[in-house]
């Protein structure tokens, strides 16, 4: 990629992810050390993923408006570690959820910008995407495997310390990216609007939605239902890494992938894995070697479903167009649907059990599929017309 900062755009990945890493898996469980239940967990975790539905629209319209996305990114990523210094400050349920929803605003602003620049700055080599994005899973798994041991030795209480470090190295490495030059982008021939209104743009909205509702209860309390089901932190987290690190091989494979078989079958297979996924995870996880496969299954729940699903939104929403489309995916599926998964985990935890939070997820995995088949249905009867 020899006119693309490869480095630059990969160290923003590693540390966002690595934030990421430190957080999700382990936030339940310092929200549980702080005397919090786990549906207080499940609705703190909830306005995490419910600031995706508005924060990435707001900053998207603002980068596509001004055409200065790097400021817009170095700003959400300041931001960001400001408002997290909060919760160093005082652990009551109500200032924790203000503290989340401030810090949440600025920190899930950020990617949606960055994924936009990045494709920009690929230009016609967007199937080289995923090997930029690796990196992102790299520091994820770095986070995540070093966290687990730790924590076997010190209090989890020291996380936020942790995770603002990260979060501080995240916003340094927005200060040596910059966008594009000029005529990068293509001009988009369509409103947002008109793409909105396309039956396959919505079936595509509308997979992505379920499929990030069936996570929310993994991203809530997978760590939480590791340790019920007998086994360490140290192991939780190695699990955690081995699901990412699968994640690696699919990245570093997709840009062949891509161009062989097309984005929306790979999306369809990617949905059909989760929820083989959740059903395995609600019914052996007792079974080290069932938690091994599920993980390793990762790759497909989020490998390969997140850069099919990019390679979707970056075709469907071209030029101008780009930093709302990638807000869109990022708020509606992320965001809404993030929220959603979790809330209602947390509810059915408390009120049937565990075991029925992952066969609701493995339900709405299948129904992801559904959809999802039908936009590709659509999309080829558009392609033929």
């Amino acid at each position: 990629m020899p006119t693309t900062p490869y480095w630059k755009l990969s160290g923003f990945y590693f540390f966002y992810f690595a934030s990421i890493g430190a957080f999700v898996p382990y936030w339940g469980l310092y929200l549980r050390d702080q005397g919090f239940n786990p549906a207080q967990i499940g609705e703190l975790m909830a306005i995490i993923m419910a600031t995706k539905i508005i924060a990435p629209n707001v900053w998207g319209w603002l980068a596509d408006t001004t055409g200065r996305r790097t400021w817009v990114i170095r700003v959400a990523a300041l931001l960001a570690l400001v408002c997290f210094s909060g919760v160093t400050l005082y652990s009551g349920y109500w200032w924790m959820a203000v503290m989340m929803a401030l810090f949440s605003f600025f920190w899930n602003a950020a990617l949606p910008q960055f994924e936009a620049l990045t494709m920009n700055r690929l230009g016609s080599r967007t199937n080289r995407y995923a090997r930029i994005r690796l990196w992102g899973s790299i520091g994820f798994i770095a986070s995540v495997a070093l966290l687990g041991p730790l924590f076997e030795r010190v209090e989890v209480s020291v996380l936020p310390w942790i995770v603002l470090v990260l979060l501080a190295a995240m916003w340094l490495t927005t200060l040596v990216v910059s966008d594009g030059p000029p005529g990068v982008q293509a001009r988009s021939t369509s409103s947002l609007l008109a793409t909105l209104r396309r039956p396959e743009v919505l079936a595509l909205i509308l997979a992505c939605f379920l499929m990030q509702a069936s996570h929310g209860p993994y991203y809530a309390f997978f760590t939480i239902y590791l340790e019920d089901n007998g086994y360490s932190r140290t192991m939780a987290g190695q699990l955690w890494a081995l699901g990412v690190l699968a994640e690696v091989g699919v990245f570093l494979m997709m840009h062949r992938w891509l161009p062989r078989f097309g984005a929306w079958p790979l999306l369809m297979v990617a949905i059909g894995v989760t929820a083989v996924r959740w059903w395995l995870l609600a019914s052996l996880p007792q079974l080290l070697p069932v938690m091994l496969l599920t993980q390793v299954m990762h790759a497909a729940s989020y490998g390969l479903y997140h850069a099919a699903a990019i390679s979707l939104i970056h075709e469907f929403f071209p030029g101008r167009l780009q930093g709302r489309g990638q807000a869109l995916y990022s708020s509606l599926s992320f965001g809404l649907g993030g929220a959603l998964g979790s809330l209602a985990s947390g509810y059915v935890w408390d009120g049937i059990g565990p075991h029925w939070v992952y066969i609701m997820a493995s339900g709405l995995a299948a129904l992801g599929f559904m959809v999802a088949w039908l936009g590709a249905r659509q999309s080829r009867l558009s392609a033929s017309a």
